[in-house]
């Protein structure tokens, strides 16, 4: 299974609700903070709901 690398490059700060319970759904907490994930389509579907606030690589 193909893994991606997430990283969060901007601030949750006035935002939906929903976009940072993404955020933090998907472990980001920090800005500049990375985490790693199976590339499942719940995932993606997460990554895309807050893709203007984070960076994604395949690992």
């Amino acid at each position: 299974m193909k893994k991606i690398k997430v990283t969060q490059v901007k601030s949750p700060i006035r935002r939906p609700k929903n976009q940072k319970l993404t955020l933090q759904a998907l472990g980001l907490r920090k800005m500049n903070q990375t985490v790693e994930h199976n590339a499942t389509p719940s995932i993606i579907g997460m990554v895309n709901t807050v893709k203007h606030l984070i960076s994604v690589e395949e690992v």
